[in-house]
């Protein structure tokens, strides 16, 4: 075996027309040398990508058409559970990968391995096609499919099958109005829950918070149909996003604004539009005049799942205490939410399992076979109409038949208290008996909000709604660093969403568009006055996973309907009486799923390499203890605010003085929030810390050049043809 390897393209020339493509393929192989002390790491990454299988005899070579059948032998159409069992295999261990490999029995004893016949008989194998008819992206080298299978003999994961692609359009727009409203309604946590959490923290009224629930679902609709065409143009939702709802309430319960008697709502939510659009504009620059391209070279998955999962962290201590002063109503929520997503399936592949055997199988079917339906995708969860509706609606079925469940409770007289009125709380904090009373009343009841009777049936949101905003350097600081969080956010959710939906990665300047146009949507949050910023939701990932549904078309049709549910005031007043527990429980498992997608950018790593292990858990135990250092410096606000809101009373009292008070203001401020201290810390650490590129999973993006060569690629991110040519630029 001469230089340890096979792999020659020069014993290819001349064997004919197949070997000639054979040796073209090899040329394009980087060699094998041996060297002395070699890292078994290497050899499996090396092995990966350049596709080599070894024998078991000391003789090395690479079978093209194994090779490729392990990595492009995809079912075909629609049901890619449907295989071919014709031959049966034989798994074995491959001492270089490490992992198993099947050679086929019983095959023909004329046809040897890697042979010529072979070769051309697996290069006319078509790949997959989905229901749009479009042929899906080869798998690229160090390539994970977030909900891909497992590819056969523990190849290469196969891409999962989506109903319709980024260009794949029904043939009416029934389809598209259906999964456009459906992919909102799986966000709706999301989507309107916000409100419900910051409003009553600025002392807004009832009529207040459906008003901003009004607005959010304005600018949801507005930033979405913009993101879709003029940004990264991947199916994903614009909103309000959990990375600017931890500096709201940090600024909400500041000193200065804890003591307001009056207008307090207003002259809050005018501080906190001032912050956003500066913070806006910093996010404009970063992405337009290519800063971001830059930063995208240090932004690495070791970086982004810390930061992403701190987001959700962050609110541990506001989520099941508030869900618990009424747990009647919060524990029935995250146990239907769990049941929904998790029990529910797994029943029903039990069942499927019955129903298989009777209907489709002549004879008993035996382990394998069940697993190979089950790895293929045969037995899915519950349906209807083909539709999984407890996945795809958990947030909303539960929240409603929990909502129905509270009502009954309150109509049966479950929270009426001798003496007390249901008017909380003016009614009842003169009371003495009632006083116990009061916030159990507030949290449980359905009637104990007075939105439905306040808000006009017509009402449109328009800009500066509150009154011109305030800019005040200390809140400026605090968004600016929030921003940066919000465009390392995006950016993991750019990658994970284009190798979900079977395109090719962006290229860097596709990705600065999008953190540019994200910039521009949170100028317009700041201008309407919804409290928060608008950026990429991460919970798109999950939304689109279990949807199977990532047509282009379809966000900017339902973005249509929230547009036009936003001027109907009578709809953000039922929204708005959904009573705080029952919002609190949502959102404990929403942040937990944030926390989730967030580690989940650790499967590009190497999970086993104790550097990364170490600086994830290094950064995301600090990024919560030194904020709590900032939190308990000075006890004195735990006498004034709640417990829940106690970590996020740290700007006005935190051990950083200078006595410059608006910095000393900004500076607390941002050392207390949990994913700004993760993310400096990951960022400094991940890019300090030798390691390799595979053990980083450094974020491959699409050059350039290459997308000015690809059709395909540039039908996928490139502006409009109109707006190209405004720019001048033919695939920007």
């Amino acid at each position: 075996m001469e230089s340890g390897s096979g792999l020659d393209p020069s014993k290819s020339k001349g064997s004919g027309s197949g070997e000639g493509k054979f040796g073209a393929f090899l040329k394009r192989v980087e060699p094998f040398l041996p060297r002395k002390e070699l890292n078994p790491v290497e050899l499996r990454s090396w092995a990966k990508k350049t596709g080599f299988v070894s024998d078991y005899s000391g003789e090395t070579s690479t079978k093209l058409g194994e090779t490729e059948s392990a990595a492009f032998d995809l079912p075909k159409g629609r049901d890619h559970h449907q295989i071919d069992r014709a031959s049966s295999r034989q798994t074995d261990l491959d001492p270089i990968l490490g992992r198993s490999r099947r050679s086929d029995i019983g095959s023909d004893p004329g046809s040897k391995p890697g042979s010529i016949e072979e070769e051309r008989g697996s290069n006319t194998e078509t790949p997959l096609e989905n229901e749009g008819g479009k042929i899906s992206r080869d798998l690229e080298n160090g390539c994970y499919y977030p909900g891909g299978g497992e590819g056969e003999g523990g190849g290469w994961p196969k891409p999962i099958v989506m109903k319709y692609g980024l260009r794949d359009n029904p043939s009416s727009y029934g389809p598209l109005v259906y999964y456009g409203l459906q992919h909102y309604l799986s966000l709706a946590g999301s989507l309107v829950f916000i409100p419900l959490v910051i409003v009553p923290a600025m002392d807004g009224s009832d009529k207040d918070t459906a008003a901003v629930i009004s607005t959010m679902l304005l600018l949801t609709g507005i930033t979405t149909i913009l993101h879709c065409y003029f940004g990264t143009r991947l199916p994903l939702v614009q909103g309000s996003s959990f990375v600017y709802l931890a500096p709201a309430l940090v600024v909400i319960n500041s000193e200065e604004f804890r003591n307001l008697t009056e207008h307090k709502f207003r002259e809050i939510m005018r501080e906190l539009q001032g912050a956003i659009i500066v913070g806006s504009l910093f996010q404009c620059i970063l992405g337009s005049t290519g800063l971001m391209s830059l930063l995208l070279r240090f932004i690495n998955p070791v970086v982004v799942a810390p930061t992403v999962a701190a987001v959700g962290l962050a609110f541990f201590s506001y989520g099941f205490p508030q869900a618990g002063t009424c747990v009647e109503i919060s524990v029935p929520v995250i146990v239907l939410l769990l049941i929904c997503t998790l029990k529910i399936e797994i029943t029903d592949y039990q069942a499927e399992l019955k129903t298989d055997y009777f209907f489709n199988f002549q004879t008993k079917p035996n382990s394998t076979e069940l697993t190979e339906n089950f790895r293929f995708g045969k037995f899915h969860s519950v349906s209807i109409f083909g539709h999984r509706i407890f996945r795809i609606y958990a947030v909303p079925l539960s929240a409603l038949i929990v909502w129905t469940y509270a009502f009954f409770l309150t109509v049966g007289g479950a929270y009426d208290y001798k003496g007390c009125n249901a008017d909380i709380p003016s009614s009842n904090i003169l009371i003495n008996e009632c006083k116990k009373h009061a916030y159990t009343m507030k949290h449980c009841r359905t009637d104990a909000s007075n939105a439905w009777t306040t808000s006009p049936w017509l009402r449109i949101p328009y800009p500066f709604q509150w009154g011109f905003p305030y800019f005040h350097m200390r809140t400026c600081i605090i968004m600016i660093f929030t921003s940066l969080v919000a465009s390392v956010d995006s950016v993991g959710t750019y990658h994970a969403t284009s190798m979900l939906v079977n395109a090719k990665r962006p290229t860097r300047g596709v990705v600065s568009r999008g953190v540019a146009l994200e910039g521009f949507c949170s100028l317009l949050a700041g201008i309407w006055g919804s409290g928060t910023g608008s950026t990429t939701l991460t919970e798109n990932i999950h939304t689109i996973n279990i949807t199977k549904v990532a047509n282009r078309r379809a966000l900017p049709i339902g973005a249509l309907f929230l547009i036009f549910f936003s001027f109907v005031g009578k709809l953000g007043a039922i929204l708005a009486s959904i009573p705080q527990a029952l919002a609190a429980s949502v959102l404990c498992f929403i942040w937990a799923l944030t926390v989730a997608l967030g580690l989940s950018n650790l499967r590009y790593t190497q999970t086993a390499s104790f550097r990364n292990i170490t600086i994830v858990g290094v950064s995301l135990f600090l990024g919560l203890s030194i904020p709590a250092y900032f939190q308990q410096y000075q006890p004195l606000s735990s006498l004034i605010l709640p417990s829940y809101y106690l970590s996020f009373g740290a700007a006005s009292s935190g051990p950083f003085q200078t006595g410059i008070m608006q910095l000393d203001f900004a500076m607390n401020a941002v050392m207390s929030m949990n994913m700004v201290v993760t993310f400096l810390l990951a960022f400094v650490l991940d890019n300090t810390v030798p390691g390799s590129k595979e053990e980083k999973g450094v974020y491959v993006w699409s050059r350039a050049e290459d997308m000015e060569l690809d059709p395909a690629m540039q039908a996928d991110y490139s502006l409009p043809r109109r707006v190209a040519q405004f720019f001048g630029c033919r695939c920007c």
